[in-house]
């Protein structure tokens, strides 16, 4: 597998829920070349050194910075953990606890520090990840490719894969067409293919499950359609690549697999703008971000776009969602559309990451409410 931690919906709503009187959220641009990730690990430094000023700006207890800072040295110090990095990194501390996310994408490196975890960068990898399995699928040979964004693709060992159509159903061949009982010809081909496309969708259940990545396939003819029937994956991608994958290698399959997720990414943002446009008419959507604290307090967000790229520093009320700005983000303050993307995944809504070119209006965020405001 590659050094890639991605979050699944469940961790990000796990960390949103997490309140300590110090949780400092730390972003960092790293690299997967080994050899010149000590950069990386200069910045890292700066950033501890640039949370521990904010909380010593705000008398934070003496002992529990210590501790706090403890763990972040024991990271920044441990070589092994260093060795294996993707594009970037995400540290999640409070005095009691240490969790880190390495990332396919390209972030901004940043620190926050508040009672809670900033998440926006987070959800933006959670949102358009770069990252995908790939699965090649022919009737000799069935491989489990992941790939991310500026990484090599890999091929993932799963446990009981099988080797190929034949061999999983305990023949020579598929291509004998003589008589052997109840399967025979044509017709027991493709009998014996629904058995080979069931054991792949076993094994694959093994590495898959749990997980929100979008699989692909790689596959032609009835192999294609049996397993885009079978697929307990919930997340198997409608487009495929449509060739036959023996001939291509890992890094010819993830390249090939790169623009199904681009177009997948922009059909997805198309879909969410046709949509806000139809309930503006309605009075069911807004980009105010008063208003949108107000409706994910009271579970009102139905799909939510915030940009990942600012911060708005403040607090918003925990009964009635009012929202008070600040002008100085310290460590007493947080991000408020952080906020309020915490709010609106807590009532189950849709919240996607992206850039402030893909809202609606180019604001901070853009809500489409459950019902008019």
């Amino acid at each position: 597998m590659l050094y890639v931690d991605l979050p699944t919906r469940s961790e990000i709503a796990n960390l949103s829920n997490i309140r300590a009187d110090a949780c400092v959220s730390i972003y960092l641009k790293t690299t997967p070349v080994t050899q010149e990730v000590g950069g990386s690990r200069i910045e890292f430094g700066n950033l501890i050194r640039e949370a521990q000023a904010q909380l010593q700006d705000a008398n934070f207890d003496k002992r529990r910075l210590a501790v706090l800072l403890d763990g972040l040295h024991d990271l920044l110090d441990d070589d092994e953990f260093w060795r294996f990095q993707a594009n970037s990194l995400a540290v999640f501390v409070t005095p009691d606890r240490i969790r880190t996310h390495r990332l396919a994408n390209d972030l901004t490196s940043m620190v926050q520090v508040s009672d809670r975890f900033h998440l926006k960068p987070l959800l933006r990898a959670a949102t358009f990840p770069h990252s995908a399995f790939i699965l090649a699928l022919s009737e000799n040979a069935v491989r489990l490719v992941e790939m991310h964004a500026d990484l090599p693709p890999e091929v993932v060992k799963v446990p009981g894969m099988p080797k190929d159509a034949a061999s999983s159903v305990g023949q020579s061949t598929l291509n004998d067409r003589s008589f052997s009982g109840r399967i025979h010809g044509s017709e027991g081909q493709n009998v014996r293919f629904q058995q080979y496309v069931r054991q792949v969708d076993v094994a694959l259940r093994q590495v898959l499950s749990g997980r929100d990545i979008p699989l692909i396939l790689a596959a032609t003819g009835r192999l294609a359609s049996l397993f885009a029937q079978t697929c307990s994956y919930p997340h198997l991608m409608k487009d495929a690549i449509a060739d036959s994958p023996d001939q291509f290698s890992a890094a010819e399959l993830a390249s090939k697999a790169r623009p199904i997720l681009d177009e997948a990414y922009a059909s997805d943002i198309a879909d969410i703008h046709a949509l806000f446009d139809r309930r503006t008419g309605e009075s069911r959507t807004t980009t105010d971000i008063s208003d949108a604290a107000r409706a994910a307090t009271f579970g009102g967000v139905h799909t939510l776009l915030i940009d990942i790229d600012s911060t708005v520093p403040g607090f918003v009320d925990d009964q009635s969602g009012a929202v008070t700005f600040v002008e100085q983000d310290d460590a007493k303050a947080y991000g408020v559309v952080d906020e309020i993307a915490t709010r609106a995944l807590a009532s189950g809504a849709r919240v996607m990451g992206v850039r402030r070119e893909d809202i609606p209006g180019g604001n901070e965020l853009a809500a489409i409410l459950r019902y008019p405001i």
